[in-house]
């Protein structure tokens, strides 16, 4: 985790005066190398505070729109009343449980003296860990601590009862103590799976958590990986004054936890209202809020309904731990010119031709948020339909993109001169990309959605797949060769190098998973990075794993591998088809399939992983190097046929071990010892028939397996053949 005292990131260009500040964080490929081998992946968070002249808040005006933004700080904490609630069913087992118990020991420590709290177990049975909320003692952090290691996964889900037993002791323990606005009562609630026990109509839960809660209770909801019913989670968050988080199966759950927790672990107020008059305001965002966390900050926006105001009069009551408190005040809010940039030359009103002042668009923004959260709690189909048209509209106008709208991404011009046809590569090809449109979603696409052009390639065998296994084929002599490179976890592999002339590097980072069962092998190895530097016409990085495609020239795109989409520009091409394959083309001369291979369950041995197919290699030059480079430009034939005159493999006997009769194979000027050997490619569609070479193909690659080691992802050195420079 970053240490945010020791400054920006690498890239960071921060340029401020008084009035505004400008900020920008383009790293480069090489420096993401640096911080990390995949490169920087997560969210860029800015962390900022601004000057407050008055407790009342900062307002700003400009041409009939208004944004008020309260951040009060210098406030004592209001205690918190916590329930933590964690789902122990027996689909929690292993890391995922183990990771949120060590992040559920840190919390605990985070607590202050003046908190309470308790914990809950649930599976099909509720387990308390006390009928009461319990002060916060080193001693009963100490306890807290030793409940929730014991906890064991096992049975179903009773979301429902969880739920209801939580809330009655967050209920008894503030009707008992009369602190209902001095305190923030809170659940924060885990589960990765859906109601399986007990009540499982989602509206009865819904309903009945609502009425339990009565709004004094706020539900924080967590949920863990693919199978969890996160619209529920949603909804009770939503409908509970809380706030709702994904962790996505891959992702650590218990730093999501912590970081969740963050955000909420000091709150300074609660019941905030703030208040303007009507007759000078209209269409305000929400002005009602239930607490108010350290950290955060309250943001409303509205109409002016004179523009010609002078003061704008407000009012903010609230509770914290001490009083009720009440600010009043009347904010100037005279004429404004538009702003200047930190240069000193004046800043536009708005992002273009036809476009709205930053204020008005936040307005819409703020709105677009509310209508959707307003349609995603309400039960009413006409209500739902209302609000849908109202935030799609509104998206429109202003250019948002939400689950309404949504965006179309052009491509190329189809090419008369395009690459061959594939036939019966389904596993290849994947499904047809989709086309989004900036238009309403909900509505038909009609006769003027077109699709993107989608280049169909064939696939040569020429490859690289599974634990790895190489491929080769030499069209000419008709001969396909066959080796296995037995790499370490983190090996960094030079596929292709023709850096020094086409300009493309592609390599590939390996990474381990144990043995199958009675296997002769102690461990495997996968691709799970393809990444490929192009260096003309204009430089672009790529960077593609199982689940996400990283395009950094000039713009950086990231694009999800669950969505087809194509994207290209400066000669250079992406296509995804969902969860198959994702083609890059370059110059429309040179082609790369890279094969995406998910396991729904996988075992042990499993690992998401690529595979590498060279489909066009027409632009790659006659210097290219690279454990599957090397090969492209030439040819090889059997000096040893055992099988006689004939070289129609198929007519080889197979023998019980897989093997056939060994032969020697010239290749480049070297004599290469092989064995007749049959193996799968296209993701087990086909079998083809290839002459093995043993031993890490000592004896057939130029050099020895450390020769093809990278530095890092995009490093384009190469110790043999011509391209020897290891500068980005």
């Amino acid at each position: 985790m970053r240490n945010y005292d020791s400054g920006p990131p690498p890239s960071t260009v921060i340029n401020q005066n008084e009035t505004f500040a400008n900020i920008i964080f383009k790293p480069s490929v090489v420096q993401q190398a640096k911080i990390a081998q995949n490169g920087v992946l997560g969210d860029f968070i800015i962390r900022y505070d601004v000057n407050r002249e008055q407790s009342i808040g900062d307002i700003q005006v400009l041409n009939g729109y208004f944004v008020h933004y309260f951040a009060p700080k210098d406030l004592p904490p209001l205690p918190k009343n916590v329930v933590f609630v964690l789902d122990s069913s027996a689909s929690m087992v292993g890391t995922k449980l183990r990771q949120t118990k060590d992040a559920l020991f840190t919390i605990l420590h985070d607590l202050r003296p003046q908190d309470r709290f308790s914990i809950i177990g649930f599976s099909n049975r509720i387990k308390v860990w006390k009928d009461h909320l319990i002060s916060v003692t080193p001693d009963s952090i100490r306890d807290g601590k030793v409940y929730i290691h014991h906890m064991s996964p096992t049975g179903g889900t009773d979301i429902n009862g969880a739920l209801q037993r939580a809330i009655r002791l967050l209920n008894k323990y503030v009707a008992h103590n009369d602190i209902g606005d001095r305190s923030v009562s809170l659940i924060i609630f885990l589960t990765d799976g859906k109601p399986t026990v007990g009540e499982t109509h989602t509206l009865k839960i819904l309903n009945n958590t609502r009425e339990a809660a009565r709004g004094q209770v706020c539900i924080f909801t967590i949920g863990i990986g693919n199978d969890v019913d996160f619209r529920l989670l949603e909804k009770l968050s939503l409908e509970n004054c809380g706030l709702t988080r994904r962790v996505h199966e891959e992702e650590d759950a218990g730093s999501q936890l912590i970081g969740f927790y963050d955000e909420i672990r000091t709150p300074l107020l609660s019941d905030i209202h703030i208040d303007y008059p009507p007759s000078s305001v209209v269409q305000a965002t929400k002005t009602l809020f239930p607490n108010y966390f350290n950290g955060s900050e309250i943001i409303i926006a509205g109409k002016l309904v004179d523009r010609k105001l002078d003061h704008l009069h407000v009012e903010v009551t609230a509770s914290n731990s001490k009083k009720f408190v009440i600010l009043k005040t009347d904010v100037p809010v005279g004429p404004q010119k538009a702003g200047k940039d930190v240069t000193g030359s004046p800043r536009p009103e708005g992002d273009g031709e036809g476009d709205p002042n930053h204020i008005e668009r936040l307005w819409s923004y703020l709105t677009t948020k509310e209508l959707l959260s307003s349609w995603l709690q309400s039960d009413d189909e006409l209500e739902k339909e209302r609000l849908r048209q109202r935030a799609q509209d509104l998206a429109l106008s202003y250019r948002f993109l939400i689950p309404f709208t949504s965006m179309k991404l052009r491509g190329p011009v189809p090419r008369k001169d395009g690459l061959e046809e594939a036939h019966g590569m389904s596993a290849a090809m994947g499904p047809e990309p989709v086309v989004q449109s900036v238009r309403g979603a909900g509505t038909q696409p009609g006769p003027l959605l077109e699709k993107p052009y989608q280049p169909r390639i064939k696939i040569s065998k020429t490859s690289v797949d599974g634990d790895p296994h190489f491929v080769v084929d030499f069209p000419l002599s008709k001969l396909t060769v066959c080796f296995n490179i037995d790499g370490q976890p983190g090996d960094i592999l030079r596929l292709v190098s023709d850096h020094m002339d086409s300009g493309v590097t592609v390599n590939g980072e390996l990474i381990g998973a144990p043995a199958p069962p009675n296997g002769h092998k102690k461990q495997r190895t996968y691709f799970r990075t393809i990444t490929i530097l192009v260096n003309k016409p204009e430089r672009s990085y790529l960077e593609i794993t199982p689940s996400r495609v990283i395009l950094d020239g000039g713009d950086r795109l990231v694009l999800p591998c669950n969505q087809s989409v194509v994207v290209g520009s400066r000669g250079l091409e992406v296509a995804v088809s969902a969860n198959a394959n994702v083609t890059v083309t370059i110059q429309g001369s040179i082609a790369f399939v890279i094969l995406i291979h998910l396991y729904k369950k996988p075992a042990p041995f499993q690992r998401h992983h690529l595979g590498f197919y060279i489909a066009n290699s027409k632009g790659l030059s006659s210097n290219c190097h690279g454990l599957l480079g090397q090969f492209l430009n030439q040819d090889a034939r059997l000096t040893e046929d055992p099988a006689g005159p004939s070289q129609n493999l198929t007519h080889l006997p197979l023998l019980q071990a897989g093997e056939g009769p060994e032969a020697v194979l010239k290749v480049k000027g070297h004599q290469v010892p092989v064995v007749w050997k049959q193996r799968k490619i296209y993701n087990g569609e086909e079998q083809i028939d290839c002459w093995f070479a043993r031993n890490n193909a000592a004896k057939l690659i130029d050099g020895e397996y450390k020769d093809y080691l990278a530095s890092h992802p995009f490093d384009t050195g190469m110790t043999l053949g011509r391209g020897t420079s290891r500068e980005l």
